[in-house]
């Protein structure tokens, strides 16, 4: 076993003496990084992830949760300010469910909860009282942090003393709530309206009237009933804004489809303003329409037809003019005609049956009042507007002309041609370069010429690498090649007759040539 490590060892000595120097470097520097990353990798797989379990906690809830924790011998990490705590990743799950389950994180609240282990043995009516509203406070507040986009709340509640007596002006309960919304977050007029019935149906007799609700930065979230003129108005002008912004949008976006499939999208830009009108009207129409549109009649549903015919056969003589009392005198008396009269009249009565339609008209939510569009187009040729020809305008411009005609349709305006021209404007500009297209030219020309350094880097790596393994072919070739015969160094000693001229000889020669004295003693001993 000792003679294998022996030969091993022998070996890789052997090996690393015909290294080169930079090969040695290269093979300790590529031992030292490794393990260095062996080390790293151990740290990290031994070392306890954290993950924050609790955030945005009251003081006295930071205080259960730490105790808890100390208590169960949990590591963690209490954040500097207090609010959040992190726990192992492993066992955050099981600590959140340890948590809620004994009721340690309250958001800064305990409800109800109060009363839980105390008696009201001995307690004063005013203490009672106070720890009542405490614990109403509590609950309201814990039920507005279970709401989405709310961080944390705030609630005081007034409640009046009763008294025996009788008052004509009552004292009525009054409530407050301060919300800290989450950054991003809009709540819509159903949810303030939530809140409100929340307040209102946890504090007996509390009108409406009475809450009041904003945000942390002071704004009145208001309800819709009590002060419906604000609330619906605001909410109204938004609803509108939201329709202008959304239909200027999509016209913008089909316009931009449109100029897309002749020029990229970077190279157009479009911009459109409207006005709409929001006035809605309800109209009625009663109509009656004959059922027979050819004859324009109507359907024959009673028909009554009278024929009366009288005859006459003249009026008789009237006696002597002028004789009776009652006469005028020398009146002339009328005098019988003796001819017949004959009269005849017919009467027709025919009831028609027609269409009667009625019509509730209401009218679309909201129409365009007026519409402008603005496009600008970078010409082929960038710093050449003349580049777009006229022909290309044109087309442009009947294009745009042509939508501002159908969008204006319902508007109630007689437009002339030169009227809609006047609300669209086609201009051809090269436009300035970003801040962000610069920059990623320039990320651009950076990647690039680190490309190129690497390139080159990689080229003499590969250079070098290439002329050592020439010059240790070379050293090779020349070990393995014979040996030179080397001529050894004589001394005459016949002609010396002195032991000391000769050790003097032998001195300066190992001094001057210490390889040609090693060499002359090995011949020495060969030869003896």
């Amino acid at each position: 076993m000792n003679e294998t490590i022996v030969q091993y060892r022998d070996k890789a000595t052997g090996y690393w003496k015909q290294l080169s120097k930079n090969q040695k470097y290269m093979i300790l520097g590529t031992a030292v990084i490794l393990i260095a990353v062996i080390i790293l990798t151990s740290i990290n797989l031994s070392k306890t992830e954290y993950v924050t379990a609790f955030r945005n906690l009251q003081p006295n809830d930071a205080a259960s949760i730490k105790k808890y924790l100390d208590d169960s011998k949990i590591s963690y990490k209490l954040a500097p300010d207090g609010t959040s705590i992190e726990v192992p990743v492993s066992q955050a799950a099981a600590i959140k469910l340890d948590v809620e389950s004994q009721g340690l994180n309250k958001n800064g609240s305990l409800g109800y909860g109060v009363f839980e282990g105390s008696s009201t043995f001995g307690m004063s009516d005013n203490e009672f009282n106070v720890k009542l509203i405490n614990a109403m406070q509590g609950e309201i507040q814990q039920m507005f942090n279970k709401i989405n986009g709310v961080a944390s709340s705030k609630v005081l509640i007034t409640v009046p003393k009763e008294s025996a007596f009788l008052s004509t002006q009552p004292q009525e309960s009054t409530a407050s709530v301060v919300l800290n919304i989450q950054n991003g977050y809009r709540f819509d007029q159903a949810q303030i309206d939530t809140m409100y019935n929340l307040v209102a149906k946890t504090i007996p007799k509390l009108k409406y009237e009475n809450i009041t609700i904003s945000n942390q930065n002071g704004e009145l979230l208001p309800y819709s009933k009590t002060n419906g003129a604000i609330a619906g108005t605001s909410n109204q002008i938004q609803q509108q804004f939201l329709i202008r912004n959304q239909f200027q949008n999509e016209l913008q976006k089909n316009i931009m489809s449109l100029l897309g499939k002749m020029y990229a999208p970077d190279k157009v830009v479009v911009s459109v303003i409207s006005t709409l009108n929001f006035d809605q009207k309800t109209s009625k129409q009663n109509l009656v329409t004959p059922v027979n549109t050819v004859d324009n009649r109507g359907i024959e549903i009673s028909l009554q037809e009278n024929n009366k015919t009288a005859t006459s056969s003249g009026a008789p003589n009237s006696g002597v003019p002028g004789t009776a009392n009652t006469d005028i005198p020398t009146y002339q008396g009328g005098q019988s005609t003796g001819v017949q009269s004959q009269s005849e009249e017919t009467n027709r009565i025919v009831n028609f049956e027609v269409n009667r339609i009625t019509n509730d008209i209401v009218s679309s939510p909201f129409s365009v009042k007026d519409l402008s569009i603005s496009v600008g187009i970078e010409p082929p040729v960038k710093n050449d507007p003349n580049s777009l020809t006229q022909e290309m305008k044109d087309n442009i411009q009947k294009t745009l002309v042509s939508i501002v005609s159908a969008t204006l349709a319902d508007s109630g305006q007689t437009l002339t041609d030169a009227d809609i021209a006047k609300k669209v404007t086609l201009f051809a500009q090269p436009f300035a370069i970003s801040a962000g297209s610069e920059q990623t030219a320039v990320n651009y020309w950076m990647w690039g010429g680190i490309g190129i350094a690497a390139m080159v880097v990689a080229g003499i790596a590969g250079y070098m690498i290439r002329r050592r393994r020439q010059n240790q072919r070379e050293l090779v070739e020349e070990e393995l090649s014979p040996p030179t015969k080397v001529e050894m160094p004589t001394i005459d000693i016949e002609n010396v007759s002195n032991e000391s001229q000769i050790r003097k000889q032998l001195e300066g020669l190992a001094k001057k040539k210490p390889d040609e004295f090693v060499n002359l003693l090995r011949t020495w001993l060969v030869d003896e």
